[in-house]
């Protein structure tokens, strides 16, 4: 029976259908692609993953049963709520591992779940195209910082140099190194994390092996950038700091990019021995014959079933659901600027500080204060707030937790403390309290985060309820409080504490005109 003629065009209109749906997500992420250094491979992703589907083809068919379709529909419609989800609270990230979900979902629909067990791997592998949340990048990022600066002065002292570690700063003597986030070894962490899981799939071998050669890619770029940051620290040691600058900064780290990979077929070379194939280097990595098309079999017939009308009447219904998220305008609530934030608090005496730029453009924020107050019987406090109207599209609230260690400071303590004699909305305030120590100096901190009438400890709570809110209350405001006072070498901690608890009570009352809460006031004079 001779097909109809439209079945092509069908298919054809619903993937520009799902091109259309998805389009300003695909845009943001191809944005960080082009910006952000550790996504630049990023464009090659769905490259491979296509010619790896290509390659198969002919293991797969078209299903003509609306039945056998139904797993794919569903497929869709739970990347379609997330995608709904995501526009409604901005969350760009989710967006883009929705279109992922229904990606999978439009294949299953085709080509049914025998089709789906093809391609899984091909599809799993779009996961490395999008990037992470900013929160979980930077605190990974400041993670990396610290292990690689320790494991690249263990280097340096190795070569008989002395050095010295605080934080991410490698003290030389005559010369400073910061660790910075571009040495945090992110840029050859995603890009090898990639090819590692395209090499394990490709690997003739055991399905521990293909495991192992995959988690093999974080430890293998950790060494590697401690080593290149000994080395860079042993040559700013003798030849000086234009070493690590430059043209030869970045050609160290493409010469220690191309030994990571060296060394991970290296690694598939000994499993390969130890399973006594003993496959030559060239040919560790080779795409099967049977898939480049050696087993003469007909490409699949083109064929579509009514369960193609049901993708596009949901494709079409998620299209203008993004439009009207679009139109959507965030509700910024009234408040006092922090420039206006008295200096006297009680019994306290103030005195303005302020950030360097370099903070500044790092952060994004909308507003800050820092006041240094002091109290001639009780000692000083540096009071820190960190205000954002909006924390959508990758801007939020920074973690002390993440930053105290880059800065050199050891946390020594940390845990939560119930402030009795503090209560917001009928609830008494919890704070993170950490003991920090550096160079024999001791300080103690306490923050939170205050969020429309919330106040959490947990960063990552921090996030759900920024979801949560975004989608029920159309706010993404909030803040970060921290408090910090200085411990003498004699002085007993709970002292410290009696301290700052002393000063919220004068601080409490005067935040709810600078941080908003649940409920706020249109106007504030």
């Amino acid at each position: 029976m001779k097909k109809p003629p439209y079945i092509l065009s069908v298919w054809i209109f619903a993937l520009l259908l799902f091109g259309f749906t998805f389009k300003n997500s695909l845009e943001e992420m191809a944005t960080v692609w082009i910006n952000v250094e550790e996504y630049g491979h990023g464009f090659f992703i769905p490259v491979i993953s296509i010619y790896l589907l290509w390659i198969r083809r002919r293991e797969l068919k078209f299903v003509e049963q609306y039945k056998e379709s139904l797993p794919g529909l569903s497929i869709v419609i739970v990347g379609l709520i997330l995608f709904v989800l995501g526009g409604l609270a901005t969350l760009k990230t989710i967006e883009q591992y929705a279109f992922i979900i229904t990606v999978t979902g439009f294949f299953t629909v085709a080509f049914g779940l025998p089709g789906l067990r093809v391609g899984a791997i091909p599809l799993l592998f779009l996961i490395f195209m999008v990037p992470f949340p900013p929160f979980i990048l930077n605190n990974l990022s400041s993670k990396l910082q610290l292990i690689s600066s320790w494991l690249g002065v263990e280097f340096i002292r190795a070569c008989d140099i002395m050095v010295y570690l605080e934080g991410n700063v490698i003290d030389l003597g005559g010369y400073k190194l910061q660790v910075v986030d571009a040495c945090s070894g992110l840029r050859y962490l995603f890009p090898l994390a990639s090819l590692s899981f395209l090499c394990a799939y490709l690997f003739r071998g055991p399905f521990w092996q293909k495991t192992l050669i995959f988690l093999s890619s974080a430890p293998l770029t950790i060494f590697m950038n401690s080593f290149r940051i000994g080395v860079i620290g042993i040559m700013v040691d003798n030849w000086g700091t234009k070493m690590a600058e430059g043209f030869l900064h970045e050609f160290e780290g493409w010469i220690i990019f191309l030994i990571c990979m060296a060394l991970l077929f290296i690694e598939m070379w000994l499993f390969s021995w130890i399973s006594g194939k003993k496959v030559p280097l060239t040919e560790l990595v080779l795409i099967p014959s049977e898939w480049s098309g050696n087993i003469k079999q007909a490409d699949p017939e083109i064929k579509f079933n009514k369960s193609v009308f049901m993708l596009l009447l949901l494709l079409f219904s998620a299209a203008i659901a993004s439009h009207y998220i679009q139109g959507r305008e965030d509700i910024i609530p009234a408040r006092k600027a922090f420039l206006n934030f008295p200096l006297h608090l009680g019994k306290w005496q103030g005195r303005n500080d302020y950030l360097s730029q370099t903070y500044l453009n790092d952060m994004k924020l909308t507003d800050y204060v820092i006041i240094n107050y002091t109290q001639p019987e009780s000692g000083s406090i540096n009071f820190y707030s960190a205000y954002y109207q909006s924390q959508r599209k990758g801007v939020s609230v920074h973690s002390p937790k993440g930053c105290i260690p880059g800065d050199g400071w050891q946390i020594t303590q940390f845990g939560q403390r119930n402030i009795p004699d503090i209560k917001l909305d009928n609830n008494v305030l919890q704070v993170n309290r950490a003991v920090i120590e550096k160079s024999g100096s001791r300080q103690l901190v306490y923050y939170w985060f205050q969020q429309r009438g919330r106040t959490i400890t947990n960063e990552y709570l921090v996030k759900w309820y920024l979801f949560y809110d975004a989608i029920a209350m159309n706010r993404t405001d909030g803040s970060l409080i921290r408090l910090v006072t200085s411990v003498g070498e004699a002085e007993d901690l709970e002292v410290a504490d009696q301290r700052l608890q002393s000063f919220m009570k004068d601080l409490m009352p005067e935040m709810p005109d600078y941080i908003p809460g649940k409920l706020f006031a249109e106007h504030i004079n």
